[in-house]
């Protein structure tokens, strides 16, 4: 999710360090839950890992990015019940959104910083996070959203 500001910046959060890709940026989210939509999945991370507060409606579709992700190994594997080295492909689906209600709190990340979009690229992010960013640069350039 793009958070934008009346600004031009851009919200980005730091993943946790103990985690994977831990201490790259990226665009604050998280996974669809079942019976969920992705603007419902999207409103609800934002609620749970920033505490703001916005409706699904109010997104506006940037882009998705995909590319090969991988499940766990070993033990962790087992208790998912999936093939040990296995892989899975993961899509990224990216809205902005210009309206919400409370100030964004890292409850979840390491840190959070607003950036303006040209700024973006320059961050270390997760690879999937780039062509989003590509993305989001050209839709604000067009003054799309």
């Amino acid at each position: 999710m793009a958070l934008l500001r009346a600004d031009g910046r851009v919200l980005m959060q730091q993943r946790p360090l103990a985690t994977q890709h831990g201490g790259l940026w990226e665009f604050p989210g998280g996974k669809v839950e079942a019976g969920e939509t992705p603007e419902m999945a999207a409103a609800r991370e934002l609620h749970e890992e920033l505490g703001v507060a916005l409706a699904p409606e109010a997104l506006m579709p940037v882009g998705f990015a995909s590319g090969p992700g991988s499940l766990p190994s070993g033990d962790e594997a087992a208790k998912v019940g999936a093939k040990s080295g296995g892989g899975r492909a993961i899509v990224i689906l990216l809205y902005a959104c210009r309206a919400w209600e409370g100030e964004p709190e890292a409850h979840e990340a390491e840190a959070l910083g607003w950036y303006m979009p040209g700024e973006i690229p320059g961050l270390d992010m997760p690879p999937l996070d780039y062509p989003l960013a590509a993305a989001l640069s050209t839709i604000l350039t067009q003054n799309a959203i």
